[in-house]
């Protein structure tokens, strides 16, 4: 059976989610899938705060990097994050709700560029996140044949 490309990246998304310990112990709901893109929500807990009594940054970084992951593995690929980069806006908050959204911008050969923006249930913006992929061997499916 052949999937189409929306189905492929959804696909991709549930094997990668049932090894993601990580996403799912942080308490992460993958909101949407589509080739290319991703969308991922966390709670601000109380055990995410830094000492400002705000969340922390590496809290941060890893809801933006897991919904980097899942918006560049929808292809049956097996990808890895070459360099990632963040930049801090404004505080996420403690029961706040932040939502990364990723959405590629270009995809050639084995590379990859992934903009990420994390924002509030409010919608203010508090980090944007740029994550430059590499496709590595394997893929996340089995082979049809």
């Amino acid at each position: 059976m052949t999937m189409n490309a929306q189905e492929m990246a959804e696909a991709c998304a549930k094997a990668m989610w049932d090894l993601d310990t990580a996403s799912q112990n942080l308490g992460m709901r993958i909101e949407h899938i589509a080739p290319g893109q991703a969308t991922l929500s966390m709670e601000i807990t109380k055990l995410m705060s830094n000492g400002h009594g705000n969340c922390h940054g590496g809290y941060i970084f890893t809801l933006a990097d897991s919904a980097f992951a899942f918006a560049c593995n929808g292809y049956n690929q097996l990808t890895v994050a070459q360099n990632c980069s963040i930049t801090y806006i404004s505080p996420g908050r403690i029961g706040d709700r932040l939502t990364a959204e990723a959405r590629e911008i270009s995809r050639k050969g084995r590379s990859g560029i992934y903009d990420i923006r994390i924002s509030n249930q409010n919608g203010d913006l508090v980090a944007e996140f740029r994550g430059l992929s590499r496709t590595v061997k394997g893929t996340h499916l089995p082979d049809p044949a």
